[in-house]
């Protein structure tokens, strides 16, 4: 079936369903916190570069600075933060959204 095949009431009636409010609230549960917290970290590195230039110029091994391991750790917490979604959507989103699915698509049968 597809999106052709549909009118906006089909449409309607997933967002309205109970699983499907379900589904923002686990996605939204776990992305607003993990958004604030990487927002912050980022502010914290950017602050810390314009006003701490003493504490980020420290070398840590060599010509390695604070703000060198600081900047190699954004990366680090981007993939760490991609990793942990994939996690949590193959355990908590994934499952309720192949429901929802499977229940639409067993509808218009």
């Amino acid at each position: 079936m597809t999106a052709r095949q549909h009118d906006s009431s089909v449409y309607e009636e997933i967002q309205a369903s109970e699983q499907f409010q379900e589904l923002r609230r686990r996605f939204r549960a776990w992305a607003f916190p993990m958004t604030a917290a990487f927002l912050a970290w980022y502010l914290l590195y950017v602050i810390l570069s314009a006003w701490a230039r003493d504490f980020m110029g420290t070398k840590v091994i060599g010509n390695i600075n604070v703000a060198l391991i600081f900047g190699l750790l954004q990366f680090v917490s981007t993939f760490g933060i991609a990793w942990a979604y994939s996690r949590f959507a193959g355990k908590r989103l994934d499952p309720l959204a192949d429901e929802i699915r499977h229940d639409t698509e067993g509808k218009s049968e």
